[in-house]
């Protein structure tokens, strides 16, 4: 008798320890995975991006310090050859790397500093789909450089007004709403991070495109390398990089998320014409586009601005709705803007619609008129 109850409370005991150690697994397997979850679109598995906040230590997305000599025998000793651009931190290199990768060398005078490293380790950590991600940093020689990876279609803004256009295709609407969505989700994610990282210095030319012309958010962060940057005041001469400020920021240097989804609405607006929004929309205005749009009363004026290149390749009813996220973006008053969450849905609600209405109606079927019958007069 005493043996049989032995057995049963052995086996009890047993059977509890069992469900107990099953538990603490099934804890640690979850917590493991919650420390490192990856989304979709991230493609980061590192448990704190923002290390240097924190003071964690950036072990799985560290950013790679590049040696000189290797950067100077990708580019040919920054052969002018492989001179591609140059910006606010300075000129800007095509470069290969030995092991094959093409990569975008950012060059300038600097003397060594140790937060120079930490902001690049900070930066490199982040990844997304719709951000150009910076590979590592490289000081040497009294000079700073950043390592990104090379994007190869280039600015968006090369494609809508650069010279001899390089895209011999016209960027069809559905094609324009696809790239907003992706440089939206690009600066989502920035806005998205614990604390969020403003980009302030969002335009057209830092949307780049890929071989499959998916849009990557490029310089986020940039700003910070950079230091203090005099930004001149209202004046009825804007300059094309001025133009994408919000009112906020020319006055007051107050850069906030919602700072950039003004300059986001300036990026739409030239996706939209075609032109950079410091022009005028014709040779008797004394407004730029932008100043056009938030002083039109009704959208049927507007519609006269949608570059002409889109031929009948939207429907009315996207167009509209995509105008109105122009506005509302470009609203003086930062509370009224909408943050860059909403910018995405209500992006990929339109292209979705948009899709799915031109698929139905075919390619080059003519749907809408341009000019005044565009769009219902709003009161």
């Amino acid at each position: 008798m005493s043996r049989t109850l032995a057995a049963i409370l052995g086996g009890a005991a047993g059977a509890v320890a069992l469900v107990g150690i099953i538990g603490l697994l099934v804890w640690f397997c979850l917590f493991h995975k919650r420390g490192v979850s990856r989304t979709s679109e991230t493609g980061s598995s590192d448990p704190s991006v923002q290390g240097r906040h924190l003071g964690v230590e950036l072990s799985l997305q560290d950013a790679r310090r590049f040696e000189l000599g290797e950067l100077s025998l990708a580019t040919k000793n920054f052969s002018d050859r492989n001179l591609i651009g140059e910006g606010k931190f300075g000129e800007v290199y095509k470069g290969l790397l030995q092991d094959g990768i093409l990569v975008a060398i950012k060059k300038r005078a600097g003397a060594p500093s140790q937060e120079f490293i930490d902001e690049a380790c900070y930066l490199s950590s982040i990844q997304h789909r719709n951000l150009v991600t910076l590979l590592g940093y490289c000081q040497e020689n009294n000079q700073q450089f950043l390592i990104y990876e090379y994007i190869p279609n280039g600015s968006i803004s090369i494609h809508l007004y650069g010279a001899g256009q390089v895209s011999a295709q016209k960027i069809e609407f559905k094609h324009r709403l696809s790239i907003a969505l992706g440089a939206a989700k690009g600066l989502a994610h920035l806005h998205s991070l614990s604390p969020r990282l403003v980009h302030k210095d969002f335009k057209t030319v830092n949307v780049l495109v890929d071989e499959n012309f998916i849009a990557k958010v490029a310089d986020a962060g940039l700003h910070n390398f950079l230091g203090r940057i005099d930004i001149a005041g209202p004046s009825s001469q804007v300059t094309a990089d001025e133009i994408f400020l919000a009112p906020e920021v020319r006055e007051f240097r107050r850069f906030s998320d919602k700072s950039d989804s003004y300059s986001f609405g300036v990026f739409l607006l030239e996706l939209v014409s075609g032109r950079e929004a410091s022009e005028l929309p014709s040779s008797d205005s004394t407004f730029n586009l932008v100043e056009w749009v938030q002083n039109s009363q009704d959208y049927s004026n507007i519609s006269s601005i949608i570059d002409q290149r889109l031929g009948s390749s939207f429907t009315a009813e996207g167009m509209e709705e995509f105008i109105k996220l122009i506005v509302r973006c470009l609203e003086p008053s930062s509370e009224r803007r909408p943050a860059m969450s909403y910018v995405v849905m209500e992006l990929d609600r339109i292209l979705d619609k948009e899709m799915s209405l031109t698929t139905v109606m075919g390619e080059g079927t003519p749907t809408v008129i341009l000019g005044s019958q565009l769009f219902r007069a709003t009161k």
